[in-house]
C-alpha cells in the first residue's frame, strides 16, 4: 500500500469538478497536494512538461500528453485521461517508462449523441442562420428539411452511436450504420440497417461520424469518398478532426455539394475567428462540447479520480488503456 498523502496530483481537465464539487474536494482531502491547469484551456507539450515534474497521478484532459512530457515525470504512475480519446497521449512512451494510462469508456456517451442530433437538427432546419437574421431584423422565408423520412448514416457504432441510433428512433427516418466490430444481428438489434462503409457514404442524407482517431480512420473522408456522397449532404463530425480531410472538406462547402456541416472538433483549436471553415453561414460550429454536461463531466470525473487512485494505492483501476 502506498502512503496516499505523500502523492501530487495534477488535474488538467478544465471541467472537472464543475459541476460536482465534492470531486474537487474528495480529491484534495485524499492526497498530499492538488494542482490545476493554470490556464482555460489545454496545455500544450510546452506547457505541461515543466509542470508534470514531482507529479505522481494527473487526470488529464485534452492535452499534449507527448513523448517529452512523459520523460519530464519524474514520479509519474498514472494518467487517468477525462474522457475516451488517446490519440493525444503517447501510449508507447507511458508504457515503457510504466505508467499506468486509463480512460472513461462510456461516460460522455449520451451527451456526445445529443449533441450530434441537436447539429442534425439545427441544420437541417437552418435554426442559426435564422437565429441571426431575425436578430438582424430580418424576417426571413426559410426552407428547412425534415429528418422525417430521410436516410441518416452512422459511420462508428460504438457507445456514441448506438445512443444517437435510439434517440433517432421517434423521428421516423432510416438509420442505417457501419463499423467494423459491429455484426449485422448486432446492429438490427439496435434498429440499424448495418451496410458497407462506402454504402452509408453513399445513401445518407445526413452523416454523422464516431469512430477514434487511428492511422486506419485518419482522413477517412478525402476527396475520393467525399465524391460519393449524395449533393446536398448535411456531414456531423463529433468524433476527431483527423477523420475529415480539411482541403477537401473546404473544396466540397465552397461548391455546394456539402449543404451543411456541424463540427464539434478541429485540427487546431480553438481555431480562432479566421479560421478556414468557419467562414461559411452553413457551418455551425461548436467548441468541442460534446460532453460538456453535468451529467457527462460529473461520470468521466468519477471514473478518472477513481482509478487514478487505485493505481496511487498499487491497485488495479477498472478502465486502464495501457
Amino acid at each position: 500500500m502506498y502512503d496516499l498523502k505523500a502523492c501530487r496530483v495534477l488535474v488538467t481537465s478544465t471541467s472537472y469538478g464543475m459541476s460536482d464539487p465534492s470531486l474537487k474536494r474528495e480529491l484534495e482531502q485524499t492526497v498530499g497536494e492538488v494542482l490545476y491547469n493554470p490556464t482555460d484551456h489545454p496545455l500544450t507539450s510546452l506547457e505541461l512538461a515543466p509542470l508534470v515534474k514531482g507529479i505522481d497521478g494527473m487526470i488529464a484532459g485534452l492535452d499534449e500528453i507527448s513523448a517529452e512530457v512523459i520523460e519530464s515525470a519524474d514520479r509519474l504512475r498514472v494518467i487517468a485521461r477525462y474522457g475516451v480519446g488517446l490519440d493525444r497521449v503517447d501510449l508507447k512512451a507511458a508504457q515503457s517508462k510504466g505508467i499506468v494510462v486509463t480512460s472513461t469508456p462510456g461516460a460522455n456517451a449520451v451527451s456526445v449523441a445529443e449533441l450530434a442530433v441537436a447539429l442534425m437538427l439545427a441544420l437541417g432546419r437552418n435554426i442559426v442562420i435564422g437565429d441571426r437574421r431575425t436578430k438582424a431584423g430580418e424576417w426571413p422565408r426559410m426552407k428547412g428539411q425534415s429528418i422525417t423520412g430521410k436516410t441518416v448514416g452512422l459511420i462508428g457504432l460504438g457507445a456514441i452511436g448506438r445512443h444517437v441510433a435510439t434517440l433517432l428512433g421517434c423521428f421516423g427516418c432510416r438509420v442505417i450504420g457501419y463499423d467494423p466490430a459491429v455484426s449485422r444481428e448486432q446492429a438490427q438489434s439496435l434498429g440499424i440497417e448495418w451496410r458497407e462503409r462506402d454504402d452509408v457514404i453513399r445513401e445518407s442524407d445526413y452523416l454523422s461520424l464516431h469512430l477514434p482517431a487511428t492511422p486506419q480512420t485518419e482522413n477517412m473522408l478525402d476527396q475520393d469518398t467525399m465524391r460519393m456522397m449524395k449533393r446536398g449532404v448535411f456531414l456531423i463530425n463529433t468524433a476527431r478532426s483527423e477523420l475529415i480531410e480539411e482541403s477537401a472538406l473546404l473544396a466540397n462547402l465552397r461548391s455546394g455539394h456539402i449543404a451543411g456541416l456541424g463540427l464539434d472538433t478541429f485540427h487546431h483549436e480553438p481555431p480562432g475567428k479566421d479560421y478556414a471553415l468557419l467562414q461559411f453561414d452553413q457551418v455551425i460550429a461548436t467548441p468541442h462540447t460534446g460532453s460538456h454536461t453535468d451529467e457527462a463531466t460529473n461520470r468521466m470525473g468519477r471514473m478518472a479520480l477513481d482509478d487514478c487512485l487505485a493505481v496511487l494505492r498499487g491497485e488495479a483501476p477498472h478502465y486502464r488503456v495501457v
